[in-house]
């Protein structure tokens, strides 16, 4: 019987790129914990109990009640943590695993792939976090001739916020959410705002494979079926 040779998850082939994209950006990799706490997943973030932010990410929490612990809706756990234990400036990428308690379809699944950027200096402004964005979408899908465009979008932790549009083989395509740091994520990361400003974005590791090679159902990703990994 012939053995077969294995070969890398096409996730972890996405995030093993993004890496080196990144690096060559002078941004550094951070791991993070997908088992986190309330304060690290919302209230660090400027979400407080009684804010209607919560309502758009539905979080699996850990018994027993009240505890405080959850798995992690998003890897912007990481920013916080980070900005606290180092002085800017601060240039990271976060990839890894989040969860959320929704229904599954062709686009949702309870677990996906995210990876978080933050950058935190002086002087940083809207402009670097559009050129950066820019630079990582051309060098990631190996085109040069990829645009992009800013539209106005709510997110708590940065502000402004700002949804950004990919234009990719002719077409517009809703990607992620980015902005400017907020004043209070700052505060609470013990970064003075009068002095330091940041950006923000986090990015879908699974969108950006599936856009790549035109796949269909996100679900794919996460079964196990040969004939589906083995074409990468």
């Amino acid at each position: 019987m012939t053995k077969e040779s294995g070969h890398k998850h096409p996730i972890s082939q996405v995030i093993r790129e993004l890496a080196e994209i990144f690096h060559a950006l002078g941004f550094s990799f951070v791991g993070g914990s997908e088992l986190t706490d309330d304060f690290s997943n919302f209230g660090a973030l400027d979400i407080p109990d009684d804010h209607p932010a919560r309502d758009m990410q539905d979080t699996f929490w850990l018994k027993p009640e009240g505890s405080g612990v959850l798995l992690r809706t998003h890897t912007s756990t990481e920013q916080v943590p980070y900005m606290r234990a180092h002085k800017p400036p601060i240039r990271i990428f976060a990839p890894g695993k989040v969860y959320r308690n929704e229904a599954t379809d062709a686009t949702h699944e309870i677990q996906f792939f995210q990876v978080e950027c933050l950058a935190i200096d002086k002087g940083i402004t809207l402009e670097h976090l559009k050129g950066t964005l820019l630079t990582i979408l051309q060098k990631f899908f190996n085109d040069p001739g990829i645009e992009v465009r800013f539209r106005p979008g709510y997110f708590p932790f940065v502000e402004p916020g700002v949804e950004l549009d990919m234009k990719y083989k002719g077409k517009w395509i809703e990607l992620l959410g980015s902005g400017m740091v907020h004043p209070n994520v700052l505060r609470n990361g013990g970064i003075d705002p009068t002095v330091y400003s940041g950006f923000a974005f986090g990015l879908g590791i699974d969108r950006i494979l599936m856009i790549r090679h035109n796949s269909d159902d996100v679900r794919k990703h996460y079964d196990g079926d040969l004939r589906f990994v083995n074409q990468f």
